[in-house]
Protein backbone atom coordinates (compact mmCIF):
# COMPACT_ATOMS: atom_id res chain seq x y z
CA UNK A 1 0.00 0.00 0.00
CA UNK A 2 1.37 3.35 -0.96
CA UNK A 3 1.69 6.24 1.45
CA UNK A 4 -0.86 8.17 -0.64
CA UNK A 5 -3.49 5.45 -0.08
CA UNK A 6 -2.78 5.33 3.66
CA UNK A 7 -3.08 9.11 3.83
CA UNK A 8 -6.33 9.07 1.83
CA UNK A 9 -7.82 6.55 4.27
CA UNK A 10 -6.72 8.59 7.29
CA UNK A 11 -8.13 11.77 5.73
CA UNK A 12 -11.45 10.04 5.03
CA UNK A 13 -11.56 8.91 8.67
CA UNK A 14 -10.71 12.46 9.86
CA UNK A 15 -7.70 11.18 11.81
CA UNK A 16 -5.59 13.62 13.84
CA UNK A 17 -1.85 13.26 14.54
CA UNK A 18 -0.95 13.09 18.25
CA UNK A 19 2.34 14.25 19.83
CA UNK A 20 3.95 10.82 19.27
CA UNK A 21 3.04 10.74 15.57
CA UNK A 22 0.11 8.31 15.78
CA UNK A 23 -2.79 9.11 13.45
CA UNK A 24 -5.74 8.69 15.83
CA UNK A 25 -9.28 8.25 14.59
CA UNK A 26 -12.06 10.27 16.21
CA UNK A 27 -13.92 8.79 19.19
CA UNK A 28 -16.13 5.87 18.12
CA UNK A 29 -14.48 5.50 14.69
CA UNK A 30 -12.49 2.34 13.86
CA UNK A 31 -10.91 0.81 10.78
CA UNK A 32 -9.88 -2.60 9.48
CA UNK A 33 -6.63 -3.31 7.65
CA UNK A 34 -6.48 -6.11 5.09
CA UNK A 35 -3.08 -7.69 4.46
CA UNK A 36 -1.81 -10.73 2.57
CA UNK A 37 1.56 -12.42 2.18
CA UNK A 38 2.43 -15.64 0.34
CA UNK A 39 -1.24 -16.48 -0.15
CA UNK A 40 -2.19 -16.03 3.51
CA UNK A 41 -4.58 -13.20 4.31
CA UNK A 42 -5.09 -11.35 7.57
CA UNK A 43 -7.71 -8.89 8.78
CA UNK A 44 -6.64 -6.56 11.56
CA UNK A 45 -9.84 -5.17 13.02
CA UNK A 46 -10.96 -2.45 15.43
CA UNK A 47 -7.96 -0.19 14.81
CA UNK A 48 -8.11 3.24 16.45
CA UNK A 49 -4.64 4.59 15.53
CA UNK A 50 -1.90 4.05 12.94
CA UNK A 51 1.77 5.00 12.98
CA UNK A 52 3.84 4.91 9.78
CA UNK A 53 7.47 3.94 10.34
CA UNK A 54 9.63 3.36 7.24
CA UNK A 55 8.07 0.34 5.48
CA UNK A 56 5.88 -0.61 8.44
CA UNK A 57 2.42 0.25 9.64
CA UNK A 58 1.95 0.05 13.38
CA UNK A 59 -1.72 -0.36 14.19
CA UNK A 60 -3.17 0.06 17.68
CA UNK A 61 -6.51 -1.57 18.45
CA UNK A 62 -9.20 -0.22 20.73
CA UNK A 63 -8.13 -2.92 23.23
CA UNK A 64 -4.55 -1.60 23.37
CA UNK A 65 -3.06 -4.32 21.14
CA UNK A 66 -0.33 -3.25 18.71
CA UNK A 67 0.12 -4.91 15.32
CA UNK A 68 3.14 -4.47 13.04
CA UNK A 69 2.46 -4.93 9.33
CA UNK A 70 4.70 -4.54 6.30
CA UNK A 71 3.14 -1.68 4.35
CA UNK A 72 3.71 -3.58 1.08
CA UNK A 73 1.48 -6.43 2.38
CA UNK A 74 -1.47 -4.18 3.25
CA UNK A 75 -3.82 -3.88 0.29
CA UNK A 76 -7.04 -2.35 1.64
CA UNK A 77 -8.55 -0.31 4.44
CA UNK A 78 -12.19 -0.40 5.54
CA UNK A 79 -13.61 2.45 7.62
CA UNK A 80 -16.62 1.90 9.82
CA UNK A 81 -19.45 4.38 9.51
CA UNK A 82 -18.97 5.86 12.94
CA UNK A 83 -21.99 5.92 15.22
CA UNK A 84 -23.80 9.23 15.62
CA UNK A 85 -27.08 10.08 17.25
CA UNK A 86 -29.90 7.54 16.99
CA UNK A 87 -27.76 5.24 14.86
CA UNK A 88 -25.45 4.72 17.84
CA UNK A 89 -28.18 2.92 19.77
CA UNK A 90 -28.06 -0.85 20.03
CA UNK A 91 -30.96 -2.97 18.85
CA UNK A 92 -33.44 -4.06 21.48
CA UNK A 93 -35.62 -2.52 24.10
CA UNK A 94 -34.35 0.35 26.12
CA UNK A 95 -35.86 1.06 29.53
Amino acid sequence: MTDDIVQAALDAAEAKIDKEGWAELPEGRLLTLYAAHDGVSLQVTKIEAILRVDGLLKARSNKGETFLLARKDVFAVALDGGAKGAQARKAGFLG
